[in-house]
C-alpha cells in the first residue's frame, strides 16, 4: 500500500518537532518535507504535490490562509493553530481538521484519522478551505499576496488604485502593474476597508485616494476619473456610496 506523503510547515521548530514525533506512530505517512515559512512550504507543495500537510496559520512572511490562497488544488490539510474558542467553532463546521495548540498525542491522532479518510477520494479542498477562510477571517485586509509564475508578490492595500471583476478571478490595479488573483469583488468589499475603497460598480471598486473627480455623463449617469486618468463607470448604488464615504 503506497504511504501518504506529508508537508509540516510551521515558523515554530518545537511545533514541526512535536508533528514530526507524533507522525512515528503512523507508518503508513511518510514526511517527504519539513519547511519552517510559507515561502518555502509552497515551494514544497508546489514540487513534492503531497496528499497531506500540517500546516500553520500565524507565520511570517505568508501566513497560511495566504499559502492556500496561491494554490490551484489544495492537499488535505490539518490546520495548526492558537485562535480562540470562536474561531474553532468555525473550523468545526467544516471537514478540514485543526490542531489547537497545545494538543495531545490522541488529538493528533485523531485529526489525522481524519485527514487519511480524505486522502485519494478525488474530493477538492478549495471550497472547504475557502468557506473556512471566511469564516475566521473577519478583520480587514492589509496586504494580498499573488503569485505570477513562480515569483510571490505582496501587496500592501495603500498601493492597490482600483479592483476589477474578472469572471471568477479580480484584476488588481497598483502603481506596480496589474495582477490577477482568483478571489471575488464581494470578498474585497468586505474586507477592505470601507472608508478607503468604495464599491462604486458591480465590477469596480476605487480607492478613496486615487479619486480625482466625479463627471456626469448624461442624466442620473456617472463616472469616476483616477489620478492615472483611468475612467470607471459609476452604477447608481455606487454612486449612493460615493456620496456616503466622500460626504457630498
Amino acid at each position: 500500500m503506497r504511504k501518504v506523503s506529508a508537508v509540516i510547515i510551521d515558523d515554530e521548530e518545537l511545533a514541526r518537532d512535536l508533528i514530526a514525533s507524533f507522525l512515528e506512530n503512523h507508518k503508513d505517512i511518510q514526511v517527504v518535507g519539513i519547511c519552517a515559512n510559507g515561502f518555502e512550504g509552497l515551494k514544497v507543495i508546489q514540487e513534492l504535490k503531497p496528499d497531506l500537510v500540517f500546516l500553520d496559520i500565524k507565520m511570517p512572511k505568508i501566513t497560511g490562509f495566504e499559502l492556500l490562497e496561491l494554490l490551484d488544488e489544495p492537499p488535505v490539510i490539518i490546520f495548526s493553530t492558537a485562535y480562540d474558542e470562536f474561531a474553532i467553532k468555525a473550523f468545526e463546521m467544516n471537514a478540514v481538521d485543526y490542531l489547537l495548540k497545545p494538543y495531545s498525542q490522541e488529538r493528533f491522532d485523531e485529526a489525522v484519522s481524519k485527514a487519511k479518510s480524505r486522502v485519494g477520494t478525488g474530493e477538492k479542498q478549495q471550497e472547504e478551505i475557502q468557506k473556512t477562510q471566511k469564516l475566521v477571517q473577519t478583520d480587514q485586509l492589509e496586504r494580498v499576496v499573488v503569485k505570477v509564475g513562480n515569483k510571490i508578490h505582496i501587496i500592501a492595500i495603500s498601493k492597490i488604485y482600483h479592483i476589477e471583476a474578472m469572471d471568477d478571478y479580480v484584476r488588481i490595479h497598483t502603481d506596480q502593474g496589474k495582477y490577477l488573483k482568483k478571489q471575488t469583488m464581494k470578498f474585497f468589499e468586505a474586507h477592505l476597508p470601507p472608508e478607503d475603497f468604495v464599491r462604486i460598480h458591480r465590477s469596480h471598486m476605487a480607492a478613496v485616494q486615487q479619486i480625482s473627480k466625479i463627471e456626469v455623463m448624461e442624466k442620473e449617469s456617472y463616472v469616476v476619473i483616477l489620478k492615472e486618468g483611468v475612467t470607471l463607470p459609476v452604477s447608481r448604488s455606487g454612486y449612493a456610496k460615493l456620496k456616503e464615504t466622500l460626504r457630498f
